[in-house]
């Protein structure tokens, strides 16, 4: 078995204070590694690439609203 499995079969059996100390140990990781700070909330796990695609998105769609918006105002 890998040690990912492992893990993976470990974890129901963890207390709630187990858990965040697993959560802890891992968002260190990522740091370390500099892999993006790792965020979690009821939606799931976001990374600052997440947010930079995110927030690219929201730019890109905001140009293509001023760019309709220019096309109809009266010449």
């Amino acid at each position: 078995m890998s040690t990912v499995a492992e893990i993976e079969a470990a974890l129901p059996q963890l207390t709630a204070p187990e858990l965040a100390q697993i959560e802890r140990a891992l968002h260190n990781q990522y740091r370390q590694r500099g892999g993006g700070i790792v965020y979690d909330d009821a939606y799931g796990t976001v990374t600052e690439a997440d947010l930079i695609a995110s927030a690219d998105q929201a730019f890109q769609a905001y140009d293509r609203a001023e760019l309709e918006h220019a096309k109809r105002q009266p010449q």
